[in-house]
């Protein structure tokens, strides 16, 4: 038996205790430690990164931080206010993002670049500054140079909780070839945020980048009126969101992504009939959310319509905002291919 739910009918109404409490690791990383964290040995930038960050940890609600201000005009101070792990894909920097969230005290936050946006967006900057700077640590994960009004808006929310004794920590989420180097390089993480910059401890990790080989092959959709017989095989005795795709896309303009986190709340598996290629950018970036949302949580698709790689167009693949289509496609086939073929995600 499946219990079925419709996204499109879900208008959450969230409070801002409500949407902060969302910042914390995903399930993927809730229980992971820096002891959990496997360096190779063949790159020893990876076990050095684990001891800065460690010592880092060590330093969070000590009160040694002090504000940025004080920092910079008043007694030198050995401690940093942030630090930034700068380093391509696949080499564990969420992992140690959230090992370091887990060992430091409280209040703290863990989120992702794109949430904490959305958080000024639901909140105002002004509310987002005073509910965050009495926390002990912000972690930053992804953080993004694609959107230069959103960059500003970072620097200019990280200087201010770093001048309130808050500690930071950021991590980097950047395409092979966007950058020369195929990552979100640190010369160009210093020269954005400006003054803040030079209070972060930069920390280089090296190793394979096992995403820069290509976006996986995303499975064959299933035929629309197959849908229902693989949902009951798939999640028996769940719960399950089932919309048709233009419906769902079209409803998530109404709801703030602030809280797309609580609009897939309880659902275990999303059936989604007839997708199609999205050809505007504000829809699709309303989408990307979306699949992070999902892949966040870790819950398994089914859909029929057009195959995942093929949900954007070619000119968004290839533009500005190509790294959040690709990460989007990379994780929304990763939840297809859980959904139909039990390959875990």
């Amino acid at each position: 038996m499946v219990q079925i739910e419709q996204l499109a009918a879900r208008t959450p109404a969230v409070s801002v205790d409500e949407i902060l409490q969302g910042f914390h690791p995903s399930p993927r990383f809730g229980e992971v430690s820096f002891s959990s964290y496997r360096p190779d040995h063949s790159q020893p930038s990876q076990a050095a990164a684990v001891k800065a960050l460690e010592s880092f940890g060590a330093g969070v609600g000590n009160g040694t931080g002090g504000g940025l201000f004080s920092r910079i005009f008043g007694k030198k101070d050995t401690g940093r206010a942030g630090i930034y792990l700068d380093g391509g894909f696949g080499v564990g920097k969420t992992h140690l993002l959230a090992s370091l969230w887990h060992s430091a005290p409280g209040p703290k936050a863990f989120g992702t670049f794109v949430e904490y946006t959305n958080l000024v967006g639901a909140l105002s900057f002004r509310k987002t500054v005073e509910a965050l700077s009495s926390y002990k640590l912000v972690c930053i994960d992804e953080f993004e140079l694609d959107d230069p009004g959103d960059t500003v808006l970072m620097s200019r929310l990280m200087r201010e909780l770093a001048d309130a004794g808050v500690r930071l920590a950021a991590t980097s989420n950047t395409l092979p070839g966007s950058l020369g180097e195929g990552r979100f390089a640190a010369v160009d993480f210093q020269r954005e945020i400006q003054v803040l910059a030079d209070q972060f401890e930069v920390i280089r990790i090296d190793g394979e980048d096992y995403r820069h080989r290509g976006l996986p092959a995303a499975p064959a959709p299933l035929k629309t009126e197959d849908l229902k017989r693989h949902m009951h095989a798939e999640f028996d005795g769940q719960t399950v969101a089932v919309d048709d795709f233009r419906q769902l896309v079209d409803h998530l303009a109404g709801v703030h992504p602030s809280r797309y986190r609580q609009l897939i709340a309880g659902i275990d598996g999303v059936v989604w009939r007839d997708v199609e290629t999205i050809t505007e950018q504000a829809v699709a970036l309303r989408f990307v959310v979306l699949a992070d949302r999902l892949y966040d949580k870790d819950v398994p698709i089914l859909a029929s319509g057009v195959p995942f790689d093929k949900l954007f167009t070619e000119e968004m693949m290839g533009g500005g905002y190509m790294k959040k289509y690709y990460r989007a496609v990379s994780r929304l086939t990763a939840l297809a291919r859980e959904g139909q073929n039990h390959e875990p995600s």
